[in-house]
């Protein structure tokens, strides 16, 4: 019940997914919400105001000005009452407004008057959500300090396939209680994973051609950062084995630094035996050059043959110990995503592993935004698209479940 008595403002913006929204309401309330709905006029021919005040238990606003609330001014008693105000849908007509100071209804106009955190729930046609405009009102948006839930991929009304679905209820709600947890209370409510000692790599890591020169990959560590952060949070004991990274070392953890492969694994064998779970969520290099050049390589003629070797895959290495900490595996992949996880889980012998599609622009690589496929021998969880401390949060408590089942099966 991480919204117990927390106020939420739903607004509801014009779009199909409108028709969502009664079982998103019914779903914070099951959270102990206080929940009241906004719809927008073009709204209200997706949803009834009457469906939406049966499961909120309260009066449904659709008018900027009403004389029965607050003597006209009701949009400023709700933007105080609100400790959250969330948009789902949110269209991008109405993200349009939110990003350039457009108040020209009710919902708009509390998006200016509330000092509440707000989140949006974007939800349109694909290519409106590819298009140029709609990108940099939602970077606009984000630079402003606005939390996106999702969208997510998959068909649409209109029959198209693509980013632009609204994020389901549930996950909605999921996301919510995370936001909630990391930025409304004091401290976390939770600490599910007191007592444990996890073990986690993060970053990429770099291996030398010459002393000039190295190969590696787009990994910023912001996803293993965050999830040594929340960790700690959920109460746990954190060592982190870092590879070439520009972050700071979240309060309370344990850091060290490598560079290469081999001396990520090294470290990471120095310190598992003491680990109940292992994450490994650093981008190891696959390979190495087989033999690293004692003088920089100098030009000469118009190809350069470089032999490589693989690296130790240190998530097997550990995975195959004898008696095998919980092992969480990532897969950054660019097509076939879920296959190519569980070919993964398997070949490794993972109790879990998480996926996530680095060729879609804006999530994955450098970005402060991902999305996830937690996947385990009998189980899948999808997060949609939302920031890295949220989605860390969301998957450490998968992963808790899955830690719990496991030993009381033992």
């Amino acid at each position: 019940m991480q919204l117990e008595q927390k106020n939420v403002l739903v607004g509801v913006s014009g779009g199909i997914a409108a028709y969502k929204t009664p079982d998103l309401v019914r779903k914070l309330k099951a959270q102990g919400a206080n929940v009241r709905v906004v719809l927008t006029e073009s709204a209200t021919h997706f949803v009834s105001s009457l469906s939406l005040q049966a499961v909120s238990g309260e009066k449904v606003s659709t008018h900027l000005l009403d004389e029965d609330a607050e003597a006209g001014m009701g949009h400023i008693e709700l933007a105080r009452w609100a400790d959250i105000f969330l948009i789902a849908p949110a269209t991008a007509n109405i993200m349009a407004k939110l990003a350039h100071g457009l108040a020209d209804d009710l919902l708009t106009t509390l998006y200016l008057a509330t000092p509440a955190p707000v989140l949006i729930a974007p939800a349109m046609n694909q290519q409106m959500w590819a298009a140029p405009a709609t990108t940099a009102n939602f970077e606009l948006l984000l630079s402003r300090g606005v939390t996106t839930i999702g969208p997510a991929a998959g068909e649409q009304a209109c029959g198209d396939m693509g980013y632009g679905r609204m994020a389901e209820p549930a996950e909605i709600v999921e996301a919510l209680c995370a936001h909630c947890e990391m930025y409304l209370n004091e401290a976390p409510r939770e600490t599910i994973l007191k007592g444990k000692r996890i073990l986690i790599t993060a970053g990429p890591t770099r291996e030398a051609i010459d002393p000039v020169r190295y190969i590696s990959n787009h990994s910023s560590g912001k996803m293993g950062f965050a999830l040594a952060e929340q960790a700690k949070n959920l109460g746990a004991e954190v060592i982190l084995v870092a590879g070439p990274v520009s972050l700071e070392t979240p309060v309370g953890v344990t850091r060290y630094d490598v560079i290469s492969a081999q001396q990520m694994l090294d470290t990471v064998e120095q310190h598992v035996d003491q680990a109940d779970i292992f994450i490994a969520c650093a981008a190891v290099a696959d390979y190495k050059v087989a033999r690293e050049n004692a003088q920089k390589l100098k030009k000469s003629g118009d190809e350069l043959t470089i032999a490589f070797t693989q690296n130790p895959d240190i998530l097997k290495t550990v995975a195959s110990r004898s008696n095998p900490p919980f092992t969480l595996g990532f897969a950054a992949e660019t097509e076939n995503v879920e296959e190519y996880a569980r070919i993964k889980l398997n070949k490794k012998r993972l109790n879990m592993i998480a996926a996530n599609d680095v060729s879609i622009p804006g999530l994955g690589f450098n970005s402060d935004r991902n999305a996830l496929m937690i996947i385990t021998k009998n189980t899948t969880h999808r997060l949609a698209p939302e920031t890295k401390d949220a989605l860390a949060l969301s998957l450490l408590k998968i992963m808790h479940e899955e830690y719990t089942h496991l030993q009381e099966v033992r």
